[in-house]
């Protein structure tokens, strides 16, 4: 569950929407590493739930067919929020979201234009 929400969706909204986009590529890459190194499972939830937020307040104000995206992956990390504690022990799970998430990661930082 995420802790401060309220408070973290104050300070990301402040920034610009690039700026948003940079953050939620970066949380996206944590997700990459953490689910392939981190042995505790809640870290990895922890940070899916995050990233699900920061789509939810991002995808409103970005252009329809990054909106688009933005919610295609929403969709899929509630999936792997659902099923990671049951899925966390296993190396191929482990790697194939590490994979994914950094699919989105490279994807978000496209997006945002701010390289």
């Amino acid at each position: 569950m995420l802790k401060n929400k309220e408070k973290l969706k104050e300070r990301f909204l402040r920034d610009p929407l690039p700026l948003r986009l940079g953050a939620l590529s970066a949380t996206l890459g944590r997700i990459s590493s953490s689910a392939r190194n981190s042995n505790n499972p809640d870290v990895v939830t922890d940070l899916l739930d995050e990233v699900k937020y920061l789509i939810e307040w991002t995808a409103g104000d970005a252009e329809i067919e990054t909106a688009a995206e933005l919610v295609k992956m929403q969709r899929l990390i509630a999936l792997w929020i659902s099923a990671w504690h049951e899925n966390s022990e296993s190396h191929s799970q482990r790697v194939l979201l590490s994979v994914q998430a950094k699919d989105w990661s490279d994807k978000v930082i496209d997006f945002s234009g701010l390289i």
